[in-house]
């Protein structure tokens, strides 16, 4: 089983300019290569592969000197992510690649072999750094160090995240079943609601930070100081640092207390165009929520169903299965006309994403895939299953 595990790094004041060349080195060779693809294709209408570009680079350092002080590995696996991201592209699963800019996105550069970690001395070791890299080894692992990817964040602070080829066993998933099944409703007003009637609040970290976030944006963009750049940079990691924590924690709790958990596939490049609830949207993290509920579901042997975008999982009466079509989103409670029973939304919405995933599962109509079109069997299956005089 793949792992990551990230750890603090702590460079000398030499080792952080050697850090920085190879920062600046993977992000000009990774530019350079995405340039040459595109001219070797508008002019000759000839796809250059990785292979063809790779082999370009010990020409490339004799004209470039400085490129020597850097791992040639990593120079490599620049090109190899170009190429990646180009495929990703085709697959229709990416964006085209864009060239990369020192002053937006990961500031980062990947050391695909010979990385030693000496936990006895504290020291993370790799090509061009023999001496080691003050690090702190807060976890253990059992297994290989695979690679390692090397980071810098707008504050200044250095990370290693090291993939590892754990020893651990993949736990075999028990048989779903109503009882083990637990559906669970993502909202902005509290961050996640359960059919067992559990309610996690949200914590709205970046609303709450917002006042000191705008009067710092808004002294930055007078003056363009560093040390201004420097505390917004600190206030927006302390707000990503307070998210990360928190999704790690409840997503952690979720896995260990549920054996399946029934999701619904939202459309959330569809939602964040809604300008009133984009921020509110962007702050919750829903995306990153379910991808940790993903990874760690297969570390604990926990199944994931899912239901899909336009299934009306709000509007429909958990008891009887009616729909009320003209619910309004500030609608929070409301009454079924059919049998009368009282309903929370969002409690009402986490029993209805766990009956219809559940549903979606026997019938072998499980969204496995985050699709955000309905499908005929979908559609056909759900109205199969409404009383003949709701269809």
């Amino acid at each position: 089983m793949l792992k990551a595990i990230k750890y603090r790094l702590y460079p000398t004041e030499a080792q952080k300019v050697l850090l920085d060349k190879h920062i600046g080195s993977a992000r000009f060779i990774y530019n350079l290569a995405l340039e040459t693809k595109q001219i070797a294709y508008a002019g000759n209408q000839v796809n250059l592969s990785c292979f063809d570009l790779i082999k370009q680079l010990p020409e490339l350092k004799k004209e470039c000197e400085w490129l020597k002080e850097i791992n040639s590995q990593t120079l490599q696996q620049s090109i190899t992510n170009l190429d990646t991201a180009y495929t990703n592209f085709f697959k229709g699963t990416a964006k085209f690649p864009r060239y990369k800019s020192k002053k937006r996105g990961s500031q980062s550069f990947n050391v695909p072999q010979n990385v030693v970690l000496n936990l006895e001395e504290g020291k993370l070791k790799m090509p061009k750094f023999k001496k080691g890299i003050k690090a702190i080894f807060h976890r253990t692992f059992d297994g290989k160090v695979k690679q390692a990817t090397i980071s810098k964040t707008p504050t200044g602070k250095y990370f290693a995240s090291i993939l590892i080829e754990t020893t651990d066993v993949v736990k075999e998933k028990k048989k779903i079943t109503r009882e083990n099944t637990v559906g669970v409703d993502l909202g902005i007003k509290d961050f996640l609601i359960t059919s067992d009637g559990e309610v996690v609040s949200n914590p709205k970290f970046l609303k709450n930070s917002l006042s000191r976030l705008k009067y710092t944006q808004s002294k930055y963009s007078k003056n363009k100081g560093k040390r201004t750049r420097k505390k917004l940079a600190r206030l927006h990691e302390k707000v990503a640092n307070q998210r990360l924590d928190f999704l790690h924690k409840v997503s952690t709790k979720l896995i260990r207390d549920n054996q399946t958990i029934a999701l619904e596939t939202l459309n959330i490049k569809g939602m964040v165009k809604n300008h009133n609830l984009a921020q509110s949207i962007t702050d919750v993290s829903w995306g990153m929520f379910t991808q940790m509920l993903e990874y760690k579901a297969e570390w604990y042997g926990v199944n994931i169903i899912r239901i899909g975008t336009f299934e009306p999982s709000s509007k429909t009466c958990s008891n009887c299965g009616h729909i009320h079509k003209e619910l309004k989103l500030s609608d929070r409670e409301w009454e079924c006309v059919k049998c009368g029973v009282n309903h929370d939304r969002d409690i009402n919405a986490a029993l209805n994403i766990k009956n219809f995933a559940l549903r979606n599962y026997v019938s072998g109509t499980d969204t496995k895939t985050h699709s955000e079109l309905p499908t005929l069997v979908g559609v056909m299956t759900y109205e199969a299953s409404l009383p003949l005089g709701k269809r």
